[in-house]
């Protein structure tokens, strides 16, 4: 996959013209309707039970249609918005600090260095404000101020106070209001529900997608699903990168089985670097954990004036700190933009300032906010995150500041989707992070559970309608050849992982794709680096299927056969992230070229040519098609937090 052609531009044919604020209302009036008896009897399946996942499922049922749903987890619970910590965003203006849905609107296509879509985003401010009343009126136990209202703190990128929350449990909170929609549907019958079940492919027949084969994770069986729409709210695909802030359980396979089945992958290497991680203890650490952006509010950033400082961060005086994001970035300080905060901190870790092992990483210190509001404030706004931290350090955060230092998070690619969250399949929708849709090239931070809402519970069930109101829907024989050859291949593909019985884990082919893409296709990138994983990504695939060792059998619990498959995706995905960054010649949001930056150090965006969404097109040689980005109310400028 060394090399790629051009092909025809795509653009998105969906979203209706007119003025901005009128569009989504414009599409919701022009789409078609079904009537709630025709519900009953159109299936749609729905893969994944996140945030986006579980309020789809619950929505889509809630209307009538005949929903089945998977999960790999043992419960819709355990999806991974659970870790979700420090809030969600919405143009609510509760503190009258000058908050509207036009500056989350400009807010957003800013902070992803306007490389997302002008229609998309304003929808999602608008949406905003709805999920509030929706999570309210399902009893999510969002904090509160003294007088009763709800309360709210800031976020990197922004200077209002729009991000409602619940302590650091905001995303857990959030997904058990959905569940429990979800599981009222569950039990009326409007909701089948398969857990410890993954998609292993997607069924595409005359050109639409009809449903999906999947995988009992405990007995190993393979079966097919078949549905009238496909639905995937499956995540994203950090754990490429093998280290990040995801779950171990979250992977890509869902969407590159369908990339390969022809829904374009947008923006592959638009991935996002987390500034507030605690750093990695040891070479087999297995995952990393995040650590709240919330803490911005109150912790300050700082690493010592002297190189390789060797003093405990107590004994060293304010005169011999650096304070370097409220010194570099003066209007924003300690909140800028995830990707400017983690590139700060590569920065003065990279010059010699670094603490702790390795010096990889900087101090978040509390002293200032215990002093000035009390610990007991201070715990109750960030006590779970406190927790948190003491039990996996063994470092009281009270008493000693924390450690910190970015990490793979988010990822802002995904599968093309047009304004009614459909891909280039008829038929298949994508929402939530699995989609490509809403941030750009970097994502504030609060933004993710909002999008992941607003998908599932307002945007998709109005959009899905209109596809299914238009109709063309003839019975699916599960005889059909498309049907049989979707299931062949998942077998055959089993089978061949299975009998490779080399000599190597599949973790650590895992391991070492992590170690190339973090070093060649993490914080910064270079030419020189990625034509260097591009290299070698091709061998490392080709030893996978050599030399790997999955032990056991298909017909029953396997973990590892779990993994290898995903791993196997993984080594795909990996080499399209690769030529989509090294295609992209300039420096936007989380995607940092060395080669394209200001004097200061800033990534350098080239709006001439690279305005564009890059749409790949799933082949030997892949085919890039470009979305032109046309910006009427919000001009790309060179972003400036200073």
């Amino acid at each position: 996959m060394s090399d790629y052609t051009l092909g025809e531009p795509i653009a998105d044919t969906r979203a209706p013209d007119g003025p901005i604020e009128d569009r989504w209302d414009s599409r919701r009036f022009g789409a078609k309707l079904v009537n709630p008896a025709n519900r009953r009897r159109h299936r749609v399946i729905v893969v994944g039970t996140g945030l986006a996942g579980a309020s789809a499922g619950a929505t889509l049922a809630e209307q009538g249609y005949h929903v089945v749903q998977f999960c790999f987890q043992d419960s819709p619970r355990r999806a991974h918005s659970v870790a979700a910590q420090g809030g969600i965003n919405a143009a609510k203006n509760y503190r009258n600090d000058g908050d509207s849905v036009y500056r989350l609107f400009y807010d957003t296509v800013k902070g992803g260095d306007f490389r997302s879509r002008e229609s998309n985003v304003y929808r999602l401010a608008q949406v905003s404000t709805q999920i509030i009343d929706q999570a309210v009126a399902q009893g999510v136990p969002f904090a509160r101020e003294y007088g009763g209202l709800l309360d709210t703190r800031s976020f990197g990128g922004v200077q209002v106070q729009r991000t409602f929350y619940a302590r650091g449990q905001t995303g857990q909170q959030l997904l058990l209001g959905a569940y429990q929609a979800l599981a009222r549907q569950i039990d009326a019958g409007g909701v089948e529900m398969h857990p410890r079940t993954e998609m292993l492919d997607l069924i595409v027949s005359d050109g639409k997608a009809r449903g999906i084969v999947a995988r009992d994770l405990v007995t190993g069986e393979v079966s097919t699903h078949l549905a009238d729409a496909v639905v995937l709210a499956t995540g994203g695909y950090g754990n490429v990168f093998y280290l990040s802030t995801n779950a171990k359980g979250s992977n890509a396979t869902a969407i590159w089985r369908a990339h390969k089945r022809g829904a374009y992958f947008a923006n592959p290497c638009f991935t996002q670097i987390h500034p507030t991680c605690i750093p990695r203890s040891g070479e087999h650490q297995s995952k990393l954990t995040l650590m709240s952006e919330s803490l911005r509010n109150d912790g300050r950033i700082w690493v010592p004036k002297q190189p390789q400082d060797p003093r405990p961060p107590q004994e060293i005086p304010e005169s011999e700190r650096d304070y370097y994001l409220e010194r570099i970035y003066p209007s924003f300080g300690n909140l800028v933009p995830r990707d400017i905060a983690s590139r700060a901190a590569k920065n003065v870790c990279d010059a010699g300032f670094g603490v702790g092992p390795g010096g990889l990483g900087v101090y978040l210190d509390f002293a200032d906010a215990i002093e000035r509001m009390g610990r007991p404030a201070v715990e109750a706004k960030y006590g779970n995150l406190f927790d948190m931290y003491e039990r996996i350090t063994a470092e009281n955060p009270y008493e000693v500041p924390m450690r910190i230092y970015p990490a793979i998070h988010y990822t802002m690619g995904g599968l093309w989707v047009d304004y009614d969250l459909q891909s280039t399949v008829p038929g298949l929708f994508v929402i939530g992070e699995a989609n490509f849709s809403d941030h750009g090239a970097n994502r504030l931070g609060a933004s993710a559970l909002m999008q992941g809402l607003a998908d599932g519970y307002f945007v998709l069930p109005a959009t899905l309608n209109d596809y299914i109101g238009r109709g063309g829907f003839p019975a699916l024989d599960p005889a059909d050849p498309a049907v049989a050859q979707a299931e062949t291949a998942v077998r055959d593909r089993l089978e061949r992982l299975l009998s490779v019985r080399g000599t190597r884990s599949v973790d650590s082919f895992h391991r070492e794709l992590g170690h190339l893409m973090w070093d060649h296709c993490g914080m910064s990138r270079s030419a020189e680096g990625l034509r260097k994983a591009l290299d070698r990504i091709p061998e490392l695939r080709a030893e996978f299927w050599r030399d790997v060792r999955v032990p056991g059998t298909g017909a029953e619990l396997n973990q590892e056969l779990e993994k290898a498959g995903r791993v196997a995706d993984f080594l795909e995905l990996a080499e399209l992230l690769l030529l989509d960054a090294l295609v992209r010649e300039e420096s936007c949001g989380g995607h940092f070229r060395e080669e394209h930056q200001t004097e200061d150090g800033e990534a350098q965006r080239d709006d001439d040519r690279f305005s564009y969404v890059s749409a790949w097109e799933y082949g030997e040689r892949p085919v890039l098609h470009q979305e032109l980005l046309n910006f009427e109310h919000v001009h790309p400028t060179q972003r400036s937090y200073t």
